[in-house]
């Protein structure tokens, strides 16, 4: 008997309501998912960190076992797939489950096959072709989405840089292939800003070397799907902040709101998007994807960023917008894109719903980072769960929850602990994430004070001791989230 076609919201919802098959979202914490459990039946979480003090009754975090010191998030991913509760646990739901990740390479695909699990992904090799920073730019040409004036091309010395670029003006940014969250984003006035990063730009086969602009960051969810491809909502970031996170260039947070950009602004990046994913599209790439958007705010001219092939840190933000609740979230989409039903969904009428300003509510998160160059133990760290402001600022533990819509006011946050007693204190280490109703930042994009009430409230019930004489120090950990 041939399945039904879904005509529609209703159809989809009710289909995923339904769903019988399990879905294992694999990865450190459900950070980039929170809440997707509430919309699918039999989705779970499979995490390395216990965020809830085992509280949250559908994210399953195995007992800790001997393992190399993990250089990655795939390599996490890749210990959860090798562990012999997580096998049992996911054996104990039938044959043929599904898993999506945040980020998974070869070996996770392999073990994924082992353990009889489709994975609900483009593949990681074509997944890591796309993220590549470089052809990020090239495919954007192809969809006539542009980029900042740039020169791709391989640097073998100051000399050579400046020789290559003098289009560019005196001063670039310089970002090789891969890296997030500002890692590998060079800012270069001079030779001494070149000398401090020389070895990554000189060894790299090639570089994107722009022209540096006054700009704003904002960032745009999409999923390209065989009807069409489906954007969400342009967000603000949080860039660079020196409270928040140590990396220069660094993303650390994002905020919604429905004046956050012109109109003519947020259509610009709405089309831009759609093209960016139909072009996706002809490259064999389907799914979930985000865009970095950088907007010069001296000629408001929008340019394209970067492109992350994945669910992101501002995930948690497009997922539980207003208009998810009206529709579905995004990631519904590429659940549905990958589950291989047949459906019609009109693509023009959902993008245009998803753009009414009145569909958007005001969020903010920020992902808080140890920004100071110094290594402790974690003592005491704040639980998971709604945190309240008092009307002095300092703010104290209310409740515990796992939703983030229980935050009944600007004056309550959810904070996500991510990092908790017995775990080490460097710089950039994730401390948590902290996601309030309203804005974070002013006028002028610099963090207003309740971003900063929150941020020393939240950072004051971190304690830590010294490490032993003899203690290992850690290294500087990657990105997790």
């Amino acid at each position: 008997m041939a399945k039904k076609k879904l005509q529609g919201m209703s159809d989809i919802r009710r289909f995923f309501h339904r769903y019988d098959k399990p879905i294992f979202f694999i990865s450190a914490t459900n950070f980039n998912l929170l809440g997707m459990d509430e919309w699918v039946k039999n989705f779970k979480f499979i995490n390395y960190i216990d965020c809830y003090d085992g509280r949250h009754p559908n994210t399953f975090v195995p007992t800790e076992a001997p393992h190399p010191e993990f250089e990655s998030i795939e390599d996490i991913n890749n210990y959860l797939l090798e562990h012999k509760e997580v096998l049992e646990y996911t054996r104990s739901f039938g044959r043929h489950p599904k898993s999506v990740f945040l980020m998974f390479d070869n070996k996770t695909e392999k073990l994924a096959k082992e353990a009889g699990m489709n994975v609900w992904f483009p593949k990681a090799k074509l997944r890591n072709r796309v993220d590549d920073k470089i052809e990020t730019v090239r495919i954007g040409n192809k969809a006539g989405v542009p980029s900042v004036p740039n020169i791709l091309i391989k640097i073998n010395s100051y000399d050579d840089l400046r020789k290559k670029s003098k289009e560019l003006g005196q001063h670039l940014v310089i970002q090789t292939a891969y890296g997030d969250s500002g890692h590998t984003t060079f800012f270069i006035s001079n030779e001494a800003d070149f000398n401090q990063h020389k070895d990554e730009i000189i060894e790299a086969p090639e570089v994107k070397i722009m022209k540096r602009i006054n700009c704003r960051g904002s960032a745009i969810e999409a999923c390209t799907t065989k009807a069409g491809t489906i954007v969400g909502p342009l967000m603000t970031e949080l860039v660079g902040f020196k409270d928040i996170t140590p990396y220069k260039g660094g993303w650390c947070g994002n905020e919604i709101f429905p004046k956050a950009f012109t109109k003519e602004i947020r259509e610009q990046a709405r089309d831009y998007t759609f093209k960016f994913g139909e072009q996706l599209r002809k490259e064999g790439y389907r799914g979930y994807f985000e865009l970095d958007f950088l907007i010069d705010v001296d000629d408001n001219q929008l340019y394209l960023g970067e492109l992350n092939p994945r669910i992101t840190g501002a995930s948690s933000m497009t997922n539980h917008a207003a208009f998810a609740h009206a529709d579905a979230p995004l990631f519904l989409f590429h659940l549905l894109e990958f589950s291989d039903v047949d459906f019609e969904l009109d693509i023009d009428a959902l993008n245009a719903r998803w753009a009414d300003a009145e569909n958007i509510d005001s969020w903010s998160q920020m992902v808080i980072k140890h920004t100071k160059d110094s290594v402790s133990q974690i003592t005491q760290a704040p639980e998971s769960g709604i945190w309240r402001m008092d009307t002095d600022g300092n703010i104290h533990y209310s409740r515990f929850d796992y939703h983030r819509r229980a935050v009944a006011s600007e004056n309550e946050a959810f904070f996500l602990r991510i990092g908790g007693p017995g775990d080490y204190l460097y710089e950039g280490a994730d401390l948590g994430i902290l996601i309030t109703r309203g804005r974070l930042m002013g006028q002028r994009f610099g963090l207003n004070r309740r971003a900063k009430n929150w941020l020393k409230g939240i950072k004051s019930h971190y304690h830590s001791q010294p490490l032993a004489p003899a203690a290992p120090i850690p290294e500087t950990s990657f990105k997790i989230l």
